[in-house]
């Protein structure tokens, strides 16, 4: 059984016992967290989706706040003496997924 989630601007495959990184959430770690927006489910031969699939809950566990490993950004224009490196690094929660209802 999984189920595909929307959360931060992203969609999710996520199974139960499953971790997943996703955008920062409010709240602390060890704390319950419930997804609402479900966009589909899938038990075996059976497929939920649209309305059906809205009616199902996706809860999970913060297991850990943290941020992602550096991206950097260069900028380079020749013969103009331009350049810029500037690095970004994304903040993500980690979530212990523990059920589909």
């Amino acid at each position: 059984m999984y189920a595909v989630i929307e959360t931060g601007g992203k969609q999710y495959r996520v199974t139960p016992g499953e971790t997943v990184e996703i955008e920062t959430l409010p709240g602390d770690v060890g704390a319950e967290v419930e997804f609402g927006r479900v966009l589909a489910v899938f038990d075996g031969d059976q497929v939920k989706s649209g309305t059906a699939a809205g009616e199902a809950r996706v809860k999970g566990t913060i297991t850990e706040h943290g941020r992602g490993d550096k991206t950097i950004v260069f900028k380079f224009k020749r013969k103009k003496q331009y350049k810029r490196t500037i690095g970004h690094r994304q903040n993500f929660t980690r979530v212990q997924i523990t059920e589909i209802v």
